[in-house]
């Protein structure tokens, strides 16, 4: 059963290395408890932990050892206890086994199986025995939640070899029994026999009630225990890497990494990190990192694109963070524990870099066919929502440039390449321009003047300018941050810069270079586009505050007891009382006036449909207030019927309720022919009856069954706005806000002085 478990787990594991480790745990637990079956119980534990320790200090070494962690074995084993759990449930699936993803369902298993052998075979309870490797299957099926295909083999395996358990457990007729056997009275018989029958009674109804409950669950999608843990975050310096190509740009000779590469020739582009969110601010990472063993989920290349595999052996110098640099896209990593986000295809080291470290990774880099590029198009969707988001407050100068590129090139491919060739075109690149680029900054970098800084940048410009101008041109687009490394050598701070990529269906990411040529004197944006100048953004780095020349001559401080009257302590008490009371009524005064705000938003602002659904609200709020609260999975014609028995046992309708004027038609007994709720015209449903015109409510019943009706033409009303929305006219709009105001009004009559005092301020409706 131990092991059905360990198989049970093994479906996110990589391999079925998982499955022998905890078969031997298993198999090492029951054996020591049988060996030792003669000892004194209180010393079998001792010695089967001791067991265990050396059994599970063996796997952490195989499989630190296939990893090739770095590190020494105390090192790995301290690592492995203080982050097993925690790492287990945030690892990349398929899991592979290490030390910290093995450590907790190894010590699992063998304890399970001490328990369940000492229990069973020491004590005889069989059927008690079978609770700790039960438990450990159940923990294995949540442990993989939805992450896998459902475990029914195991589970009816399980089933099985417990039921075998049993019979091979019981005594057959015929063994041999110690001493003579025993006289049982009749009366023990009789409460044998009426207590086994009550337990199969017991057994039986259980199984009939639970029976289709447990059944249902087969078809419902398990919780994900690894939403709860959050997986490896980067840090702030590596959330937004773009704004450091500036700071590169300036001390270009700064050693970042050595790099020694196979299976390329020079010239390799290394990525840092993709940044794929835009706010009209920062361009930022916003990837979820999973940990991961050495090797890394692949993912199919595009179609008729050219794989080549690259093996580099990189040295870590002055670069600092936690975001690797590797050639695109890496499949595996040896010399340091990863964690890797399929998405964007990079990584991260979540302990931090540091000089000296060392690391190989092997990435699979794609070389899509420049054939396809001029007939491809680009994806749409909620897929790629994220990279063709544009941010509100673009320069209307921004939205126009784009325009004017894209209005001659239909093609996507053909709308890139004329951004790509204008920003070449009419654009410097220099190394002390100021970080930067949000709007403001973008749009001074493409139209401000030459003389005043203007239409000047860094990379990072260039990149974030075409992903902009793209995304409005209708491109998904990302920016890149990494490394022009020339060949086997230091990498230096001047080798990084940004580039943009463009996504085409069937192709994948297509990288642009719209950096100038060095050799070429940019055009005037002037020749070709004519913009509004606009003043210089401020720089993003804080302004140098200006002290004053001179400083004011400081005031002598009073001396103790010179100039200050007392105060009595009668005065401070009532002021401290008043002060106290001001704030308790000030208080309850904005509550009171959030609430109000609230019933009024509810259900005299917005659409027709939104406004029923507010006066719903009201009326289930109510209900809650007045210590009548309705479950959530209640239809509205349920709710409607708790509502009725609620009135029914509270006062009836105040007579305001039913004299709200001449367009309210709750509980109305006007002279009007077609009567009370919803009296606004032939269009409204609410409070008719037929084409009768009599048939209003409260024409002449009692105010009791005019909020009666009240409620069931508001309860319609909800279900007309949820099956078949659009068709509410503001007249029963109106009418639905008049029923839930009047039954509201009706249960709050209901409640003592003290609670109605407290109605209007109770805080539960702004948070339910």
């Amino acid at each position: 059963m131990v092991v059905l478990a360990g198989v049970t787990l093994d479906r996110v594991y990589a391999g079925s290395l998982l499955t022998l480790l905890v078969a031997g745990a298993a198999l090492g637990s029951v054996l020591v408890s049988v060996a030792a079956r003669r000892l004194p119980s209180w010393l079998v534990a001792p010695v089967s932990v001791l067991v265990m320790v050396g059994w599970t200090g063996w796997c952490l070494y195989l499989t630190a050892d296939r990893a090739g962690l770095p590190g020494g074995f105390a090192e790995v084993v301290r690592d492995a206890a203080g982050n097993g759990i925690p790492r287990l449930l945030t690892a990349m699936i398929p899991v592979e086994p290490v030390p910290d993803t093995v450590l907790v369902p190894v010590v699992g298993a063998w304890l399970a199986g001490l328990a369940g052998a000492e229990v069973a075979l020491r004590a005889g309870r069989v059927l008690l025995g079978y609770l700790p490797p039960v438990l450990l299957h159940v923990g294995a099926v949540y442990v993989v939640g939805p992450n896998a295909e459902p475990a029914i083999g195991p589970t009816v395996a399980l089933v099985v070899v417990a039921g075998l358990g049993l019979a091979a457990s019981t005594r057959r007729e015929g063994d041999p029994v110690d001493g003579p056997a025993p006289t049982v009275p009749s009366g023990v018989r009789t409460r044998l026999a009426v207590t086994s029958a009550a337990g199969t009674a017991v057994v039986v109804a259980a199984t009939t009630l639970l029976g289709p409950a447990v059944a249902a669950l087969v078809e419902v999608r398990p919780v994900d225990p690894r939403r709860y843990v959050e997986p490896p975050q980067v840090q702030t310096l590596d959330e937004n890497p773009l704004i450091r190509i500036s700071g590169w740009a300036l001390n270009p000779d700064q050693q970042l990494f050595q790099v020694k590469t196979a299976g390329a020739g020079g010239g390799t582009r290394i990525r840092l990190a993709v940044l794929s969110d835009y706010d009209g601010v920062t361009w930022r990472v916003g990837a979820t990192y999973r940990n991961a063993g050495r090797i890394l989920p692949t993912v199919p290349p595009a179609p008729h694109a050219t794989v080549e595999t690259v093996r580099q052996e990189i040295t870590i110098g002055e670069l600092s963070g936690q975001l690797l640099p590797a050639v695109p896209t890496p499949r595996e990593v040896s010399g340091a524990r990863v964690a890797y986000d399929p998405g964007t295809g990079t990584l991260i080291r979540p302990d931090g870099l540091s000089p000296g470290l060392r690391y190989t990774v092997t990435s699979a880099r794609e070389r899509p066919d420049a054939n396809l590029l001029a007939t491809a198009n680009t994806p749409a969707g909620d897929e790629v929502a994220r990279v063709l988001q544009v941010p509100e407050g673009a320069p209307e100068q921004l939205h126009r440039l784009a325009t004017q590129l894209a209005q001659d090139n239909g093609a996507p491919y053909a709308r890139a390449m004329a951004i790509e060739q204008w920003l070449a075109e009419h654009y410097r690149l220099v190394a002390d321009a100021p970080s930067g680029h949000a709007y403001p900054n973008l749009a001074f970098f493409l139209f401000g003047p030459r003389n005043g800084g203007g239409q000047r940048g860094t990379s990072e410009q260039f990149a974030a300018s075409f992903a902009v101008l793209g995304r409005l041109a209708g491109l998904p687009t990302r920016v890149v941050v990494g490394f022009a490394a020339p060949g086997d050598g230091p990498v230096r701070a001047g080798d990084a810069y940004a580039w943009p990529e463009v996504l085409f269906e069937g192709v994948g990411w297509v990288p642009f270079d719209p950096l100038p040529r060095p050799e070429d004197e940019p055009r005037p944006v002037e020749e070709d586009f004519r913009p509004q100048p606009e003043k210089p953004p401020p720089s993003e780095q804080p302004e140098p505050t200006v002290e004053p020349s001179t400083t004011p001559p400081p005031q002598a401080a009073p001396e103790e007891g010179e100039g200050r009257p007392g105060v009595s302590t009668p005065v401070l008490v009532t002021a401290v009382t008043g002060g106290f009371l001001l704030l308790v009524v000030a208080a309850l005064a904005v509550l009171a006036g959030m609430r109000r705000t609230l019933t009024r938003n509810r259900l005299h602002r917005g659409p027709a449909d939104l406004r029923v659904a507010g006066a719903w609200r009201e009326l289930t709020d109510a209900l809650r207030l007045a210590g009548r609260p309705v479950p959530a999975d209640l239809s509205a014609t349920e709710v409607a019927e708790a509502t009725r028995r609620a009135l029914s046992d509270a006062a009836l309708l105040p007579a305001a309720a039913g004299q709200a004027g001449p367009q309210s038609g709750v509980g109305r007994a006007g002279a009007h022919p077609e009567g009370a709720v919803g009296r606004a015209g032939p269009q409204s449903g609410v409070g008719r009856a037929g084409a009768h015109p009599e048939g209003a409510v409260g024409r002449a019943g009692p105010r009791d069954e005019a909020a009666h009706r009240a409620v069931e033409e508001l309860a319609r009303l909800v279900n007309q706005v949820g099956f078949a929305p659009g068709q509410v006219t503001e007249a029963q709009a109106e009418a639905a806000a008049e029923a839930a105001t009047a039954c509201t009004q009706a249960l709050r009559a209901d409640r003592p002085r003290w609670r109605r005092l407290l109605w209007s301020v109770h805080p539960g409706p702004l948070r339910w």
